[in-house]
């Protein structure tokens, strides 16, 4: 199988557990039928799963069952879920389309896109407290830690705000927007790593090491998003091409070119090689190839 493949094999596990499990609880609780509807709508609408993907494969790293760490990791994925619906709102990046689709608050409006956006955000973290009692609590409270911090005021939340202030802003260095992006998007992409880790009983060395991958793929993940903006299409993205530009927002292919961008992009997956070089076998193979598939699509 190529590496596209064993990712898409890996994501429709997530996607059972988005469907049935996470799904299943939500209809048991009694959530308004309006509102699941628009939470459903943007959760189910496909996509990677890269996020619980790699949660999943670091805690096999580390010898644990994805039975056990799926609650949590797919709790990665309707964080992320809510991150897109805020980000296409109006008041943020105002875009038409996500997943090849209408954006949530272009069928179920404004209001409603905000409130599906709140319950998938606090129904996470429910939903990863479910790793417990198959994991301990002395690893599922400090991996939730991880997660709120990286998505929050001080991760995820932050980068959103410093991307709204650089945006059409002249002089923003390539530290500036490497320090934006490793919030906006890298740290939800590196505690996905680290809490992997955390919950599969690594020692301190292994979550270093996670966190050192997820942290240089977060970078080499937001670099080619950001070329793809720029030379991809909108049926393959699945989201408007060239958004970036017309938004006046500070990018790698603005700041430094294209093809300079390409070699950050690859200079940060050598990293990511190298923060896992001491680990062998299937998850540690996977880990290896799906680096390297990130630069492939702009190579």
């Amino acid at each position: 199988m190529t590496v596209k493949e064993r990712l898409a094999a890996r994501a429709a596990t997530v996607e059972a557990y988005l469907r049935e499990g996470f799904g299943g609880f939500l209809r048991e609780t009694g959530v308004p039928e309006g509102l699941l509807a628009a939470m459903e709508y943007s959760l189910l609408a496909g996509g990677k799963r890269l996020r619980p993907c790699l949660c999943l494969t670091f805690a096999a790293l580390h010898g644990a069952s994805p039975e056990s760490v799926m609650p949590f990791a797919a709790g990665f994925e309707i964080i992320h879920t809510y991150s897109l619906i805020h980000d296409d709102l109006p008041a943020m990046d105002d875009d038409d389309l996500r997943r090849g689709r209408p954006s949530n608050h272009k069928v179920y409006g404004e209001a409603t896109a905000i409130l599906a956006g709140d319950g998938l955000l606090t129904e996470a973290f429910g939903c990863m407290g479910r790793a417990w009692p198959a994991i301990p609590a002395e690893r599922v409270l400090p991996a939730l830690a991880e997660a709120v911090q990286a998505a929050g005021a001080a991760g995820m939340v932050g980068g959103q705000v410093l991307d709204m202030e650089y945006t059409a802003r002249a002089g923003v260095t390539l530290a500036e927007l490497a320090g934006m992006q490793a919030l906006k998007t890298g740290a939800l992409l590196t505690a996905s790593c680290v809490c992997g880790a955390i919950l599969a009983g690594a020692d301190a060395g292994g979550v270093a090491r996670a966190r050192d991958y997820g942290a240089a793929v977060g970078a080499a993940f937001q670099i080619v998003d950001d070329i793809l903006d720029e030379i991809g299409d909108a049926a393959t993205l699945g989201k408007p091409v060239g958004s970036d530009r017309e938004q006046g927002k500070n990018t790698y292919p603005s700041l430094v070119g294209l093809d300079e961008s390409r070699r950050l992009a690859e200079a940060r997956v050598e990293a990511a090689l190298g923060a896992i070089a001491c680990y062998q076998g299937p998850a540690a193979d996977f880990l290896r190839d799906l680096a390297r598939y990130i630069v492939v699509r702009v190579q």
